[in-house]
């Protein structure tokens, strides 16, 4: 596909700046493997209502408008592949994510994390895996360590946002994806792309959605090596 110039876009100088990690005493309760908890009684259970704000200062709910990254009125006028090549291509090297999905599939997404907003994603690093929280109220969702969010619950600083922009929604069956590394000791951005692409799938993916219900909704019947097995993941390697 040819690709387009992107003086569509704005300049990246604008962006904010990513933060280093945040220095914390460490977790009373380190992470142990999977074996030794059987189901999801690690201390927390999801939270039933509402939507935490993470760390102080931090306004995760409160994105770039799409106006602020692209010249909106101009790329209304690119064919929607067009479009998502130009966003890619944009984001490559910037320190930050981008990607796409069907209008289709984002309205299956928002509805199901209407009513399923939390999951716990294993990240692989090296050698074993780390824990990471979600939260999802669309068009957003956050991440961040799952031992930071049991020592810290909603003080906990987000490692990672994702943001959906719907304004081609309907006239390109577009929507397009922008994922921002809060801290980059956490997460490098090829592991970022992953988090996203995995954190999809758990929603849009039947048979990965259940135990995102079971987590939500049968949070005592949830068993964290289900989400192990699926992914093809080790059950004893962990960061």
């Amino acid at each position: 596909m040819r690709r387009l110039p992107l003086r569509l876009l704005r300049s990246a100088a604008s962006s904010p700046r990513r933060r280093p990690a945040p220095s914390h005493p460490p977790s009373p309760n380190p992470a142990a493997p999977p074996a030794l908890l059987p189901r999801w009684g690690w201390g927390w259970a999801p939270p039933r209502r509402g939507y935490s704000r993470f760390a102080t200062g931090f306004t995760p709910l409160q994105p770039k408008p799409l106006a602020s990254i692209l010249d909106v009125e101009r790329a209304s006028g690119l064919s929607p592949d067009h479009l998502v090549a130009a966003w890619d291509d944009y984001h490559l090297g910037r320190g930050h994510i981008g990607a796409s999905m069907s209008a289709k599939l984002y309205h299956l997404m928002e509805q199901r994390s209407a009513t399923c907003r939390h999951f716990v994603i294993p990240l692989w690093k090296g050698t074993g895996y780390t824990t990471m929280f979600m939260q999802v109220q669309m068009p957003h969702m956050i991440f961040t360590g799952l031992e930071d969010y049991k020592a810290r619950g909603t003080q906990a600083s987000p490692y990672y946002t994702i943001t959906h922009y719907t304004d081609f929604a309907e006239t390109k069956d577009t929507v397009l994806i922008r994922g921002d590394v809060v801290f980059t000791s956490k997460l490098t951005d090829s592991e970022a792309k992953c988090l996203l692409e995995t954190a999809h799938s758990f929603y849009l993916n039947d048979v990965r959605y259940r135990l995102v219900e079971r987590f939500n909704k049968e949070p005592h019947e949830f068993e964290f090596k289900d989400v192990l097995q699926v992914l093809e993941m080790p059950t004893i390697a962990v960061h």
